[in-house]
């Protein structure tokens, strides 16, 4: 696969333009100047095909190196692999030693199993304003139930509703969003399967039905370039909120930022509630391990760092600014992680890829 994708990589990423809003959000300089970041990333896409080819190296990226300088690094699966110069068209070259990096669906093992069955407050009020102890994620939750918490098809174990969305031009029809893999298993599905709250792992039925599959994007498996790992079904404001439990950060903002290194970010998951990281490189191109020996190529991702951002099940999750002026907007959906970092689609190409917005505030 690794031989198809050195033909099919010549191509460069497909969002240049989101991989350039290197201005933090309250203001700051940028860390890289424009010019600079736009040479590392031409460079980090003509060396990519060839680097990808090295034994255990799992991604590249680009970063901010020593001195504010645009740097490229390159993930491994382990510490040894050979052949990694010190830099590239002058930019040095940083390894990052992660392991591999995988789908974060729900697994089983490292995890407990929730309270599947049990009944929770739905919460969503972005806390403070009630006296009900915060909801469970991992619980069957009274509907409508929040963002943020378990789900999945019934054949899937679990992950994380993201965020609900509605229809351009039509806000009447909503939409829960999500992973392929968590709604769509992988492409197995069916387009009108149901998915459910909880999701299965945490003791999700059939009768904890929320919507049906409506659409997803799919996931190659041969080498041929992804950028995104995404589903949406349909559902009814009577059956999910458009807020996180009362734990939470609330409701995500109306509109969506593009990444920029440094950007201070908080996601909502199934698994690890709420947790803060910040964009650590972006343009990142990975192998994503999907299990049963498959994996998929992605281009133009989000790298999140900061050990504890994310773990398995909490794939979906809605990744949002986390203070300033353009707090709550939407920045990515998480998909994957490993080794202390986290790996997420730019939101705003997975909003256009349906027709929909996000339903914030």
């Amino acid at each position: 696969m690794k031989k198809l994708r050195w033909l099919l990589a010549a191509a460069p990423a497909l969002v240049l333009f989101a991989a350039l809003g290197v201005f933090a959000q309250q203001g700051e300089p940028p860390l890289v100047p424009p010019g600079q970041l736009r040479a590392a990333i031409a460079t980090q896409e003509r060396y990519t095909p060839g680097i990808m080819l090295l034994s255990n190296v799992v991604g590249t990226a680009v970063t901010a190196g020593p001195g504010g300088r645009g740097a490229i690094v390159v993930y491994a699966s382990s510490s040894d692999v050979s052949g990694i110069p010190a830099s590239l068209d002058s930019f040095p070259v940083i390894l990052e030693v992660t392991g591999e990096i995988v789908a974060l669906q729900g697994q089983s093992q490292g995890q407990g199993q929730g309270q599947g069955g049990g009944r929770g407050n739905s919460g969503g009020g972005g806390g403070g304003e009630t006296e009900d102890p915060p909801a469970d994620p991992k619980a069957r939750l009274d509907r409508p139930v929040p963002i943020g918490v378990s789900t999945g098809h019934p054949l899937i174990t679990a992950g994380t509703i993201g965020a609900r969305v509605f229809k351009v031009g039509d806000e009447s029809l909503v939409f829960a969003l999500s992973n392929n893999h968590v709604y769509a298993n992988q492409n197995a599905a069916t387009i009108g399967d149901d998915v459910i709250q909880p999701g299965t792992f945490d003791g999700g039925l059939p009768a904890d039905y929320i919507g049906n599959l409506i659409d997803y994007e799919t996931i190659y498996f041969d080498g041929t370039p992804n950028t995104m790992d995404a589903a949406i079904a349909s559902t009814t404001a009577a059956l999910l909120a458009n807020a996180t439990p009362s734990d939470g950060y609330g409701t995500p903002a109306a509109g969506t930022v593009e990444a920029s290194i440094n950007l201070s970010v908080i996601k909502y998951g199934r698994t690890t509630s709420q947790t803060k990281g910040r964009v650590k490189a972006i343009n990142g191109a990975f192998d994503i391990g999907y299990g049963n020996n498959r994996t998929a190529y992605f281009v133009n991702q989000i790298v999140i760092g900061g050990g504890g951002f994310s773990a398995g099940g909490d794939s979906g999750s809605l990744i949002v600014v986390q203070k300033g002026s353009d707090a709550l907007k939407a920045v990515g959906l998480l998909f994957a992680g490993g080794g202390g970092i986290t790996i997420a689609n730019p939101i705003e190409a997975v909003l256009i890829r349906f027709g929909v917005a996000i339903d914030g505030s």
